[in-house]
């Protein structure tokens, strides 16, 4: 049975290990990358035209990291989907997950600690702490 794994996805290094972890560790998994454009609350409400709403650039950003990740696994023989979506990522990431039947997350982590981790959040943290599917972090 292929499990449905969803993979946040950033370009970073932690999230470049947990793509390659997925299609490791899984058998014919069916993955798709997702890129969570960050939008502030009341971000949205400030705007009248939807069009607006979400910040351009980083929508083209996403969309140019998505491309990336879609590379990477072609490279290794994989498929890959993609997909973007703005939010608190945390939030996102959670709901696609529980809403779409996804069977795990798979995501890295920059393994911040103590002090940084408190001042700037940590969205591995939050999605483990919130999601209803199982989760791994990958470091």
């Amino acid at each position: 049975m292929t499990e449905r794994i969803l993979v946040p996805y950033d370009g970073s290094p932690p999230a470049k290990k947990a793509l390659e972890y997925a299609f490791e560790k899984f058998t014919d998994p069916d993955v798709t990358a997702l890129y969570v454009v960050p939008v502030p609350d009341g971000y949205r409400e400030a705007f009248t035209e939807t069009e607006e709403r979400v910040p351009v650039v980083d929508e083209e950003s996403g969309q140019t990291v998505l491309e990336e990740a879609a590379e990477t696994a072609a490279e290794s023989g994989h498929e890959l989907r993609t997909e973007l979506d703005t939010g608190k990522p945390d939030h996102v990431i959670v709901e696609r997950a529980a809403d779409e039947g996804y069977d795990t997350i798979v995501l890295g982590s920059h393994g911040r600690a103590g002090v940084s981790r408190l001042l700037l959040g940590s969205v591995a943290e939050n999605v483990v702490r919130r999601a209803t599917v199982p989760v791994v972090v990958v470091r």
